[in-house]
C-alpha cells in the first residue's frame, strides 16, 4: 500500500517528513507521515487543541501508526469522549498504549465521579475563597469552557468573573 507525502493527522504538505511511533522497529508500517506544524508541537508537548480538530478525521485510519498517534495525542488532549468511539485491534491498543506516560492516563472527576474533559462546563458546590484575588467564588457559578491542570487531576482551570483560577474537583459537578 502506498501512502502519499502529506502530513496523515492534519492533510498538510507543509515540511513533511516521516515520523516513527515509538516503540517502533523503524518500519514504514511504524511510522507516519507528519507535517512540520504536528510534527513541532507533538516533539514539545504544548498541542494547540484546535489545530488538532483533524484528528476527528484520522483517529478513524485503517493505518495502524496512524491510529496510534491519534489516540496518543486524544488522550494527551483530555479528549476521551473520542477515545472512548475508536477501536482497535488488541496488539494495536497495546502498541498506542506503551507509548502514554501514567501522567497523561489522569481521569478528571467531579464531586459526582463523572468524567471530566477540557471545554466541559462546571458549577461551583461550594463558596470558595479565591487566594490573592479579594473575592469569593459563589457557589452556583458556572464555569465555562474549562482546562485540565496536567500532572494534578484534583485541580481544573476555568475563569471567574473573569480571572483565570485552579479549582479543586470535589468543589464542582459538570452541568
Amino acid at each position: 500500500m502506498s501512502r502519499s507525502s502529506v502530513c496523515e493527522l492534519c492533510g498538510s504538505s507543509e515540511g513533511v517528513n516521516i515520523h516513527e511511533v515509538s516503540p517502533s522497529d523503524g518500519s514504514e508500517e511504524q511510522s507516519i507521515y507528519l507535517c512540520s506544524s504536528c510534527q513541532g508541537q507533538i516533539e514539545s508537548g504544548e498541542l494547540d487543541e484546535t489545530h488538532f480538530n483533524c484528528l476527528n478525521d484520522s483517529m478513524w485510519n485503517e493505518t495502524p501508526a496512524v491510529a496510534v498517534m491519534s489516540y496518543r495525542l486524544l488522550n494527551s488532549l483530555g479528549r476521551q469522549d473520542l477515545v472512548d468511539m475508536m477501536y482497535m485491534e488488541e496488539d494495536v491498543k497495546a502498541w498506542a498504549d506503551a507509548g502514554i506516560s501514567n501522567e497523561e492516563k489522569l481521569v478528571y472527576k467531579d464531586a459526582n465521579g463523572v468524567v471530566l474533559k477540557t471545554g466541559d462546563t462546571v458549577v461551583i458546590t461550594k463558596d470558595l475563597d479565591v487566594k490573592g484575588t479579594g473575592f469569593t467564588a459563589k457557589r452556583g457559578t458556572a464555569v465555562r469552557n474549562i482546562g485540565l491542570v496536567p500532572n494534578d487531576a484534583e485541580h481544573i482551570e476555568g475563569r471567574v468573573n473573569g480571572v483565570k483560577i485552579h479549582i479543586l474537583t470535589k468543589y464542582l459537578k459538570k452541568s
